[in-house]
């Protein structure tokens, strides 16, 4: 059984493709309860055995966050994509005073793992389970500062000159996910970068920032993609691979390519690690 973000781009793409092979029953998540009406009734058009369950919560509400979680009725998870983000955003802070994105990106994702976690836990137990937490990146990661996260400035809107290029959520998306895989080895934890696709996400944004995202990931050989193509990263690390071909803690580039010889020496620090998941308890503790 899956759980997933998303009524559109990349996290819609998944539901489809991961309900065309049967699994018992799917949560998806999204502010739009409109939307998630729509694609319940558009999967079950070509998959009416599958059992679909949408769980509305807006990421920038932790207690929104809370609230949907708590509408989750099984005991049983076997695969949990983190793949909800922003990016390119004016500044602004989330209903619990933290940076939009970050609070997007990484809280809201953060709070979903905790609050499931006993679930995971608890499937991760049966010896025929393979628990996977898949957790979405991008190359904005190498944008952190120095010293990777500047905690001291997530209750700001960091609307500074350089704000859209400094915000660290990406980072914290892929240490977070290593960082899961240290404390609870019995989950298959990565993270991944899907690549440049097509989904809004890219399309809404300026020509300028299109033209620095898509020169980034050019330069590193990362080309333009559609949401079919593109949800195929996120897919073969849920589904696709089998255990053996994973490496527990790893970063994913397109398609299941291990790409942890890219990242720096923040990025797989465990002191740093040990920093993000005793800051992000202390943010999310009074929701769990």
């Amino acid at each position: 059984m899956p759980a997933m973000s998303g009524t559109a781009g990349l996290g819609k793409a998944s539901i489809q493709a991961l309900a065309s092979r049967g699994p018992s029953h799917i949560y998806f998540t999204g502010r739009n309860a409109k939307a998630g009406e729509t694609l319940i009734a558009e999967i079950k058009t070509a998959n009416p055995s599958v059992g679909l369950t949408f769980l509305e919560m807006d990421f920038l509400s932790l207690a929104s966050v809370k609230k949907g979680c708590d509408q989750f009725a099984h005991n049983r998870l076997d695969v949990l994509m983190c793949n909800a983000g922003i990016m390119f955003k004016p500044p602004a802070l989330s209903q619990d005073g933290y940076e939009a994105t970050f609070a997007t990106n990484h809280l809201a994702h953060a709070l979903i793992i905790k609050l499931l976690l006993p679930t995971l836990q608890k499937t991760a137990e049966n010896p025929s389970s393979d628990v996977r937490l898949i957790s979405l990146t991008s190359e904005g990661w190498s944008g952190h500062p120095r010293q990777g996260v500047n905690f001291s400035t997530l209750q700001t809107t960091q609307d500074s000159i350089f704000g859209k290029l400094t915000r660290q959520s990406k980072l914290a998306n892929i240490v977070y996910a290593a960082e899961v895989a240290r404390r609870y080895p019995q989950i298959m934890a990565v993270s991944v970068h899907p690549g440049v696709v097509k989904t809004d996400l890219v399309n809404s944004l300026s020509l300028s920032e299109k033209a620095l995202v898509y020169g980034a990931n050019l330069v590193m050989g990362v080309t333009l993609m559609e949401e079919k193509q593109g949800c195929l990263s996120q897919l073969w690390v849920a589904a696709g691979a089998r255990r053996d071909q994973l490496v527990n803690g790893a970063y994913y580039r397109p398609v299941g390519v291990m790409s942890d010889s890219t990242l720096d020496k923040i990025a797989i620090s465990e002191e740093f690690a040990g920093k993000l998941w005793a800051w992000t308890d202390e943010a999310v503790a009074r929701f769990l």
